[in-house]
């Protein structure tokens, strides 16, 4: 077992060894004058060393009382801090969110000093892992997908935004395509994750996908996306994902965006979709969904 003396006293001692005055202290710390004085001499008769020199305009530290400052100013506040911090955790209460590394790259993250802002009781912690049998089995609590009806029956989806995709590239791209059948003459640009989307976007244009020529591969959408501004080829693109280039004018969409049958949607194990929590944060980005990226500037062409 540890030989502590008590706690009360090492805290009254700081107060004391700072102020050097015992009437301060007390004053400092809501105690009177003979209370202060008690658990000084309590604590100097646990030690059996004198702590303080007494004289008439106040006190001042021995040399083992200014030993004993400096450790319980380091302790003291080792132990304000960690306690600050555990206490910080049980106010917030954390949501583990997983969702697509684009989706939080170039829509999520972007809005977080929001969420903070308007949730502060909300923390969360995102990650990229995620399907729905780890919302069925709690190793996550939300989860976004781009994907379409039916859902799976344990889980409820909530419609964030269409997936609206189209081609987008540099302004200085020459020459622009006019037509579908001018683009598939360009070098395309796809990313990994997303291997079919130029498939998708020329079936709805009535085309053959098996006329497409895809150039370079990228291991995500803002890779891409900032090839594209490099003028490495034509990129295909969510709208709401390009939303901030498009807007400020780094990319354009010379053919517009078409609307597949896929939806953004936040997902929750249906057992827990009243969960205040869950339902406070999908109610957030519900109208987060609604808001344009107010930091860029308007560009691009639409359909």
């Amino acid at each position: 077992m540890r030989q502590l003396p008590p706690l009360r006293a090492i805290r009254i001692f700081e107060v004391c060894a700072q102020a050097l005055n015992f009437s301060v202290a007390a004053r400092d710390l809501c105690l009177t004058h003979g209370a202060v004085s008690h658990q000084i001499k309590q604590l100097e008769d646990w030690l059996g060393l004198a702590l303080f020199t007494r004289h008439a305009n106040g006190v001042t530290l021995t040399h083992p009382g200014q030993i004993l400052q400096r450790t319980a100013i380091q302790s003291l506040g080792q132990l304000e801090e960690t306690c600050a911090q555990l206490r910080q955790n049980t106010d917030r209460q954390t949501v583990i969110l997983a969702a697509p590394g684009s989706f939080m790259a170039l829509w999520l993250i972007r809005r977080l000093e929001h969420f903070e802002r308007s949730l502060p009781h909300l923390r969360l912690q995102l990650q990229t892992q995620g399907d729905y049998s780890d919302l069925a089995a709690g190793r996550i609590d939300m989860l976004v997908m781009s994907a379409s009806p039916p859902w799976p029956k344990n889980v409820s989806a909530t419609r964030l935004f269409e997936d609206r995709a189209g081609p987008v590239c540099a302004p200085e791209w020459e020459p622009l395509p006019r037509s579908p059948e001018e683009l598939l003459r360009l070098p395309l640009l796809y990313t990994l994750s997303r291997r079919d989307a130029w498939t998708e976007w020329v079936q709805l244009q009535g085309l053959d996908a098996a006329s497409l020529q895809l150039s370079r591969a990228f291991d995500n959408l803002q890779l891409m996306l900032e090839a594209a501004v490099s003028r490495l080829g034509i990129a295909i693109a969510p709208e709401r994902l390009a939303e901030r280039e498009l807007r400020q004018g780094r990319l354009i969409a010379p053919l517009g965006f078409a609307q597949g049958n896929s939806q953004f949607s936040l997902c929750v194990a249906i057992s827990r979709a009243e969960d205040p929590s869950l339902r406070t944060i999908c109610e957030w980005m519900q109208d987060q969904a609604t808001i344009p990226d107010m930091n860029s500037a308007t560009s691009g062409a639409s359909s």
